[in-house]
């Protein structure tokens, strides 16, 4: 009989609920390999056709994933899914590749690595921000130990559909691992091995001339590739805007950058409205209120690590995320307690895995960065959101601050000019764009926070750029 595994996380980092496998609902380790290996020997001509039409006609895991519901239940149509409009999406979605699997023998699946305690894993999907969902991949642990695969990789290969009592569709060869051939990934550098510089490319946010408030902050507070950034931000300052708008100025003006926003703890219609309000290109991620504190953790971990992947390969990457408070927050409520609390109920060691997701932000010597602009809550009321501000001050080389003040005056963006700024930004601008920042900060240095941003506002609207803002300005 087949041992019972579990499916688990360490206690140490949270994650998903223990769950159970039962006995035949994956396939063992032997069958797996024994399929694969007399996989060639089967791939007759005919089939090789399918699976090359399947290949390029894109009809895979990950497409179906990423169909808008009207054009699944189409396709759910053609495969003669019955009772398809009954099913939720990832049923929906787990019925049609099965069928599609019948008819061609052979798919393709695709997913970002998740693995259990227990040494296999599962292929999970970004559109459904990571979570456990009946059309997940299972990889078994041998394929995980010959191919070295780790949490967070892209895995693409050939699946096949669950047969008998199984549950899963299941991986039988793999094919890439982040984009390319398994033979050429083993010399990839693992990320604590990689040599951290401070951010000298710069993220250019500025796009058309009457969005004011990434203007702004191309000025006060410039951001480079690698930053590891913090927007302080009281209740209702505009925050979540300022993330539209950030979003959609880094995809449209470095369209090969891979932006990830991460919503943890937020309300579900806000999830939607970012969802709606930013690129395809760009990957939302979230987790809602009505959600464990486990759920926040496994999330943001799946979203660190998929990162960390990316950058050891070369690539940028850019996450947005709101908030830092709440993912610090979801820590503390998740983790076993270590017996020791302090201000505000904060357990001593619930901010170290927080802390760890904000430092991985880094420029990389040899080729790639991680970015990380990330929200930090305050004058909330919450002791415990004031003592996780406080442990995070001064953590990132970029702080962006919004003030109330200006809110109050009904003036925005409302960023204290005064208050916000960038490490090194030297390393970032022109020498001259460097000089003329430098005598605007003389000039409003003597101004409130009101005065300054109203001066600022009443000039940019009539430039169309942030040169001629700045080459048209008596700065003395």
């Amino acid at each position: 009989m087949a041992k019972k595994r579990r499916r688990r996380k360490k206690t140490g980092s949270g994650g998903t609920a223990t769950m159970s496998l039962k006995p035949g609902e994956v396939p063992s380790d032997e069958e797996l390999e024994a399929e694969a290996a007399s996989l060639d020997t089967k791939l007759t001509a005919a089939a090789q056709k399918k699976y090359d039409k399947a290949k390029k006609e894109g009809y895979d895991l990950s497409a179906l994933q990423h169909m808008k519901g009207k054009d699944l239940g189409e396709v759910a149509k053609k495969e003669k899914v019955e009772n398809w409009a009954e099913m939720p999406r990832q049923k929906l979605v787990f019925e049609i590749l099965k069928a599609q699997a019948t008819r061609q023998g052979l798919m393709i699946g695709e997913g970002t690595l998740e693995i259990m305690s227990d040494g296999y894993g599962f292929l999970r999907s970004p559109e459904y921000s990571y979570v456990a969902s009946p059309d997940d991949v299972y990889v078994s642990p041998s394929q995980i130990r010959r191919f070295g695969l780790r949490k967070g990789q892209v895995i693409r290969g050939l699946i096949r559909p669950p047969k008998e009592t199984e549950t899963y569709f299941a991986m039988l060869r793999v094919e890439a691992i982040n984009g390319r051939d398994p033979k050429d990934v083993h010399d990839i550098s693992t990320f604590e091995n990689l040599v951290p510089l401070h951010p000298d490319s710069r993220i250019h946010l500025e796009t058309e001339s009457e969005i004011i408030e990434t203007r702004v902050i191309d000025l006060v507070a410039p951001m480079g590739f690698g930053q590891r950034a913090l927007i302080v931000a009281p209740p209702r300052t505009g925050k979540t805007v300022l993330l539209q708008r950030m979003t959609c100025a880094i995809a449209s003006n470095h369209p090969e950058v891979h932006v990830i926003v991460l919503l943890v703890d937020e309300r579900p219609e806000e999830v939607t409205d970012f969802k709606r309000s930013t690129p395809d290109s760009v990957e939302v991620v979230a987790s809602t209120f009505d959600e464990e504190a486990t759920r926040h953790i496994q999330v943001a971990e799946m979203v660190m690590e998929k990162a960390r992947r990316m950058v050891e390969f070369g690539e940028d990457v850019v996450i947005l995320m709101d908030s830092i408070t709440r993912l610090a927050r979801g820590y503390n409520n998740g983790m076993p307690s270590s017996g020791k609390i302090g201000t505000g109920g904060v357990d001593s060691k619930a901010l170290i895995r927080p802390k760890k997701f904000f430092g991985s932000a880094r420029n990389i010597e040899d080729g790639g960065s991680l970015t990380i602009i990330g929200t930090a809550l305050v004058d909330t009321g919450s002791k415990a959101d004031e003592v996780i501000f406080e442990e995070f001050k001064g953590t990132g080389n970029s702080e962006l601050h919004l003030t109330r003040k200006l809110v109050e005056k009904r003036i925005w963006p409302a960023i204290d000019i005064a208050g916000s700024g960038t490490r090194r930004e030297e390393l970032l601008l022109d020498p001259k764009e460097y000089e003329l920042v430098g005598r605007l900060r003389k000039v409003v240095s003597d101004m409130s926070p009101v005065e300054a941003m109203e001066m600022l506002r009443t000039r940019m609207v009539k430039t169309n750029s942030n040169a001629e803002f700045l080459m048209t300005m008596n700065l003395g």
